[in-house]
């Protein structure tokens, strides 16, 4: 079936309404919250018709739902392609290792996923299984997929891991170590010393754990 232009452009014309909206609702919804936050609120700050939101996205509910989902994609999207980055026969492992887990400290450490996880804690009693669906689910994707990598390695002669999928999760939470806490989820200053010593020692502490001896 063939498009006229008009058509092409019309549907152009909504997916950049919807994306402009989805934006504004995000940076909205960021800075006041989701009791905070209103239509109108997001409506002038997307540049748009009240009325046009309702129409793309209906009211402010499940606006916020296809705010979060759209943005989580992006939000599991770079740590899930850290983690697939892990060679399975590195060179030199402990320099791997390091690499992908200074990703995912910054990944974890941008200000788009610090919102996020801000709106996702503050909400959760609300949408219950929208903080499963963005949150458990994505997470699980980012750690069955290290978990996959690290068995890689393991199978290569240089870890031994008895439960790849524990130790995918022992390494996340070393790299990290209370990298939130001190950062009061995004909220203050985060330096740099702090962070190379989370994931240097975070490192060496799985490597004495699980390197073939």
């Amino acid at each position: 079936m063939a498009f006229t232009e008009t058509q092409v452009t019309s549907s152009r014309g909504r997916l950049d309404k919807r994306r402009a909206i989805l934006d504004a609702a995000l940076r909205v919804f960021g800075e006041v919250g989701y009791p905070g936050a209103t239509v109108d609120a997001i409506a002038a700050e997307a540049g748009v018709a009240k009325p046009t939101i309702y129409n793309h996205l209906g009211g402010k509910e499940n606006l916020f739902r296809a705010v979060m989902l759209d943005a989580a994609g992006d939000w599991h999207a770079r740590p899930l392609a850290a983690v697939r980055s892990l060679p399975a026969e590195p060179a030199d492992l402990r320099d791997e290792l390091l690499r992908v887990g200074y990703q995912l400290v910054e990944c974890m450490r941008s200000e788009r996923a610090w919102m996020m996880r801000r709106l996702l804690d503050s909400e959760v009693a609300r949408f219950p299984e929208l903080y499963e669906e963005v949150q458990l689910r994505g997470s699980a994707e980012v750690l069955d997929t290290l978990a996959g990598r690290l068995a890689l390695v393991a199978n290569g002669g240089l870890l031994d891991l008895p439960d790849p999928t524990r130790a995918a999760s022992q390494f996340m939470a070393l790299v990290s170590d209370r990298l939130a806490v001190l950062a009061a989820m995004g909220t203050r200053p985060l330096p740099q010393s702090v962070v190379d010593e989370t994931v240097t020692s975070g490192v060496e502490t799985f490597l004495r754990a699980f390197a073939t001896r």
